[in-house]
């Protein structure tokens, strides 16, 4: 079963908070979390992973069962097997996908989601689970490709790129990006999530 939140800014929306420890149908005390921050590189970026990691404790999840791992070395499945949620934080998306390509991280997510696993993506985190992430370096506020990464495909685990951090003033820029890709774009501002529960998508928030 396909169970994946796809946030623009974690759990800052109760609303979001809420659907995610429905999906995790758990003891909140007993939900185990992989916590990737990897594409956290800048200083402000690096704030938003502390955010991150106090939004998971304010909403409950003991501290000790948030083990961090950071892609800096070759990942296996069994370090993942017992948990039940992947938590993929934001930063640049065209490093996170280098370090999970390179890492082999990208075929553990995708061997974990079918499993029955739990994937929530912040930002990039969730751009990346798509089928391409050009979107990510679209436009004057997009993310520099500084690795120079030349395979912009996503992990295509569902066919929809999420556009994180949409405001209004935006909209022109993303119509423009509509219309040279063959793929659905779901807008997303700070207070959403794309919700999936196997066929099921719907947006939480407003």
């Amino acid at each position: 079963m396909k169970k994946m939140l796809l946030t623009s800014a974690g759990f800052q929306n109760p609303e979001i908070a809420d659907e995610f420890l429905k999906m995790a149908n758990k003891p909140i005390s007993e939900i185990k979390i992989i916590f990737v921050p990897t594409a956290s590189r800048t200083e402000e970026e690096l704030e938003h992973v502390e955010e991150s990691k106090k939004e998971l404790n304010d909403i409950g999840i003991n501290h000790k069962n948030i083990k961090l791992l950071d892609l800096n070395r070759k990942v296996h499945y069994s370090e993942v097997a017992d948990f039940d949620v992947i938590y993929v934080c934001g930063g640049n998306t065209f490093y996170i996908l280098q370090r999970i390509r390179e890492t082999g991280f990208d075929k553990i997510i995708k061997q974990f989601v079918e499993n029955g696993g739990i994937y929530v993506g912040v930002s990039a985190g969730s751009i990346i689970i798509g089928p391409n992430i050009e979107i990510a370096g679209w436009g004057p506020t997009g993310d520099e490709n500084d690795v120079e990464l030349k395979d912009l495909n996503g992990l295509n685990i569902v066919d929809i790129a999420v556009f994180p951090h949409y405001e209004l003033h935006l909209k022109e820029e993303v119509e423009e990006f509509k219309k040279k890709v063959n793929y659905t774009i779901t807008v997303l501002n700070n207070n959403q999530a794309l919700l999936i529960l196997n066929d099921e998508i719907k947006i939480i928030g407003k």
